[in-house]
């Protein structure tokens, strides 16, 4: 695999010794103890799960270890030394790379500038050495099978590809220890494959990998030990292999959990959305008329699912039918048999459309302002009438959504940018359910979120539906497609090309369609 020159500081091969050991690890915020004698050890050439629900503790444990937070107690060993590092840099220098969960690249620089920002290689003179960055990023990147120009803006591409391109950034030197943070979070089935694949060579060379993931299949796939942690505490290690999935589930949610998916009993009703011809918008704005457009309906109660490839046209046809691009499409949309024109947000919101984008850091919160106020952002004419915000009323309903989804959180007035990835995800769940929506426009809703979070959010869905409210739904994960939804409507190319009813629904049948065969 191609590499920058390792740094002297790295760690040395050493394989009758962990590549990192950490012990007696305790952490306070504000006088909240987030972790308390927790231990965790990483060995060469091993996958090593860091499990654990939102709130945990795990994102702590990693700052902690990649240098962000060199104020804590108990010590880490690499490779046998003790080390502490001052700063994420500091850490860099001596082997650890951080691949985070959400996308840490400038989007105006170009992909190649991304790749390379901070440790610019230089010629003779202090020259950079352009040529040879190209040549160093073309050769990572095919290797994660992106063809894209490298020389273009990293703004530009979806965010799986951005993704990617910080998968690409983690890789282009000689790291030992490899910290993956939910790293397919937005990756569609064969992008995975290919990091997974890369994962494999990785840990040929001796690589210790930390994987942080809330997908089971992911875990027993990749994993050769997982550690688990709760509360901020320490509860166990194991080999994955001779771990039971129930009884892994039981340290994570700290109970049994009978069903992974509860029961789905649809019972929908009149037709609540009908599309016919709708053109598909591209990133740019403008519409893109494929063939005839697409055409469904959903009814009332119902969960509709989407299933397709990457560059299928799934989120692009949710953010069309938001009105996020802008363009009113005539009458090719009926609202419980009305005509609904997607002209903007604002418009859909007032009548009953919202849209839960795959994308929560990008458009889905204002991480500055306190969770109450994102909350009941996107609701807060009710709790301003005559122009005069009521704060009274909008921490009432905010209250009420954290009970609801179960938000983890000190104090509705934190701000969102502080909670996890998971409870910022159930956040942004609640800023659209507090609009009252007829139809929910669902993309990635469990993205990031641990497995206990996520029967929360199933059961919420069933509960959702059995008010009358239409649900659309966009998930790269096939269990959870398979199981919470009704009909599955499968689109190649910017067209539907395949719908499934539940009952006869399979992961081959849906691959097969979302390849066009």
């Amino acid at each position: 695999m191609p590499c920058l020159e390792a740094n002297s500081n790295s760690i040395p091969p050493a394989a009758e010794m962990p590549l990192v050991e950490m012990s007696g690890i305790g952490k306070t915020f504000a006088g909240v103890r987030v972790l308390e004698d927790v231990r965790f050890e990483l060995s060469p050439g091993e996958v090593h799960v860091l499990a654990g629900e939102n709130g945990a503790g795990k994102s702590t444990l990693m700052k902690i270890l990649c240098g962000v937070y060199p104020d804590y107690e108990g010590e880490i060993r690499l490779a046998g030394r003790p080390v502490r590092f001052k700063s994420p840099h500091d850490a860099f220098r001596h082997g650890i790379a951080v691949i985070h969960q959400e996308i840490a690249l400038i989007p105006d620089l170009s992909v190649v500038d991304n790749i390379f920002l901070g440790r610019e290689p230089v010629r003779r003179g202090g020259w950079l050495d352009r040529s040879g960055q190209r040549t160093k990023a073309r050769e990572i990147l095919d290797q994660l099978g992106l063809d894209l120009d490298e020389r273009q803006p990293a703004g530009d591409f979806s965010v799986a590809i951005r993704q990617m391109i910080g998968i690409a950034k983690a890789l282009t030197f000689a790291a030992e220890v490899i910290i993956m943070d939910e790293p397919t979070a937005t990756l569609n089935g064969p992008e995975a494959e290919r990091l997974f694949t890369l994962i494999a060579r990785l840990k040929a060379q001796g690589r210790g990998i930390i994987y942080i993931s809330h997908k089971m299949e992911e875990i027993y796939r990749l994993g050769d030990r997982a550690t688990v942690l709760r509360d901020g505490r320490f509860i166990n290690t194991a080999r994955l292999p001779d771990l039971p999935e129930e009884e892994f589930i039981r340290w994570l949610v700290g109970r049994k959990l009978d069903q992974q998916f509860p029961p789905r009993r649809a019972s929908p009703g009149a037709t609540r959305l009908e599309v016919t011809g709708f053109p598909l918008p591209n990133p740019a704005g403008s519409r893109n008329n494929v063939g005839a457009g697409v055409t469904f309906r959903v009814a009332a109660g119902e969960i509709l699912g989407f299933a397709g490839l990457q560059g299928s046209g799934n989120s692009e046809l949710f953010h069309g039918l938001f009105g996020a691009c802008g363009d009113e499409v005539g009458d090719s949309v009926m609202l419980d048999g009305r005509p609904f024109r997607s002209v903007s947000p604002a418009y859909s919101l007032r009548h009953g459309v919202a849209l839960l984008t795959n994308d929560r850091k990008g458009n889905g919160l204002v991480p500055a302002l306190s969770t109450a106020r994102n909350i009941t952002l996107a609701a807060l004419k009710k709790f301003s009438p005559r122009g005069w915000l009521r704060p009274k009323s909008e921490q009432e309903a905010a209250a009420t959504q954290r009970d609801a989804l179960n938000i983890r959180v000190a104090s509705l007035d934190q701000e969102v940018g502080e909670l996890s990835g998971g409870n910022q995800q159930k956040v942004v769940l609640a800023k659209w359910l507090e609009t009252a929506p007829k139809v929910l426009l669902l993309d990635e809703p469990t993205r990031g979120v641990d497995i206990g979070a996520k029967h929360e959010i199933y059961e919420l869905m069933n509960r959702l539906t059995a008010t009358g409210i239409s649900i659309l739904l966009i998930t790269s994960e096939m269990p959870e497609l398979l199981a919470l939804a009704d009909r599955i409507l499968v689109m190649h190319r910017g067209r539907i090309v395949a719908e499934f009813d539940r009952t006869v629904a399979t992961p081959e049948k849906i691959a097969h369609a979302a390849m066009g065969e």
